[in-house]
């Protein structure tokens, strides 16, 4: 029904008068738009209780995503065909805009319609990785990728509402590239920073959470975002250290995070007195770390006699363990240093420290004369 047959009609079963035809008019709309509004909460409010039974989340997505949209799309055709009526009867200049503000907001409201579909697939492609046992994603890649996805919907809905107001696309294209030359010369830090951060997401280097660390830049800590000018770090003293995504394209950073193992390496010294019991002192050693149920022995494991020092002679050790936690590492560090000293001291053996000794050459006996003239 058209505007002009709904006038029609009210006027023909009005029993008010003509005068009062677009009040009853502008009522009934309102009236019609709240029932509607009411029924289609009603009627997705039944349907998402029977599409929460199925497994999948993506119909649950959709249908929560247009619940407020599609309340939006239903006053906002309504409240504009009452005011398409109030402009027949006014004629009044400021209504000439509601076919542009119908145009705008039906743009406006499918564009909300899509960004909220991207954040929820944001939210439970999150919730998927963090139950996954083998991650194939992470949570900074979907985040950079839903605001790209994002970008790229305002962008296309303002250019959208630019050509429906009247602008032209083209000539909006052909300043913004002009001014984008401009804007790339003042701003070639931000870029800098921005083309940074897209490298971040696109090699991954490091994750949110993972433990870096650069000697270049005297950068170590945990990684906690991940955007697109800066990268926040807690240091291991708990303050945030922001760091620019350009840096990262001129420095070297380590990851320990992604270590496969932690190693072991020390250098023990015993005292020359004991170097007869070297030879056993190392082949128990070996032994021990072999039958460690923390150490990895498919890796590299070594334990040899390897010097002469000033005040002892050395042998080292030379093996990983097989968990990267930090605390746990220490803990069996711990374990294998006290089984050392206690082979060494099963030996009769000590562990050397720095000492020195001072040897004093006899002197000649003096002679009898040499007694007489002294």
């Amino acid at each position: 029904m058209t505007i002009d047959e709904f006038t029609q009609f009210i006027n023909q079963y009005n029993p008010f008068g003509k005068e009062t035809n677009w009040i009853l008019q502008v009522f009934l709309v309102v009236l019609g738009t709240l029932l509607l509004d009411f029924f289609q909460k009603r009627a997705l409010n039944k349907i998402q209780q029977r599409i929460a039974r199925t497994r999948t989340e993506w119909d649950d997505l959709v249908f929560e995503s247009a619940r407020k949209p599609v309340s939006l799309l239903i006053w906002l055709l309504g409240i504009t065909l009452a005011a398409d009526i109030v402009q027949q009867v006014s004629g009044a200049a400021i209504f000439k805009v509601i076919d542009p503000i119908r145009s705008i907001g039906v743009i406006f409201i499918i564009s909300l319609f899509l960004l909220r579909l991207i954040r929820g697939t944001e939210e439970i492609l999150i919730e998927r990785e963090k139950k996954a046992v083998e991650k194939s994603i992470d949570k900074a890649t979907v985040h950079s990728i839903g605001k790209l996805v994002r970008l790229s919907v305002i962008i296309t809905s303002a250019l959208v509402m630019l050509q429906t107001l009247g602008f032209s696309v083209s000539g909006v294209l052909a300043f913004g590239g002009i001014g984008g030359i401009a804007i790339g010369f003042a701003a070639k830090d931000l870029l800098a920073n921005f083309f940074g951060g897209l490298m971040i997401y696109l090699d991954r280097p490091f994750m949110i959470g993972d433990w870096i660390r650069s000697s270049d830049r005297q950068i170590e800590g945990v990684v906690e975002n991940i955007g697109w000018r800066l990268t926040c770090i807690r240091t291991f003293d708990k303050r945030p250290l922001y760091v620019p995504n350009s840096v990262f394209a001129n420095i070297a950073v380590e990851n320990p995070s992604r270590m496969s193992n932690r190693r072991i390496y020390e250098t023990i010294g015993i005292r020359y007195a004991d170097a007869s019991h070297m030879a056993a002192i190392v082949a128990d050693v070996k032994t021990m770390l072999k039958n460690h149920e923390a150490i990895d022995t498919s890796l590299t494991l070594m334990v040899n006699f390897n010097a002469f020092a000033a005040s002892s002679i050395d042998f080292f050790v030379y093996t990983f363990t097989k968990t990267t936690d930090w605390a746990e590492y220490h803990n069996i560090k711990q374990d294998v240093l006290l089984k050392i000293m206690a082979t060494i001291e099963s030996y009769g053996a000590e562990i050397a420290f720095p000492t020195s000794s001072l040897h004093i050459e006899s002197l000649p006996e003096p002679t009898f004369q040499e007694s007489a003239n002294g």
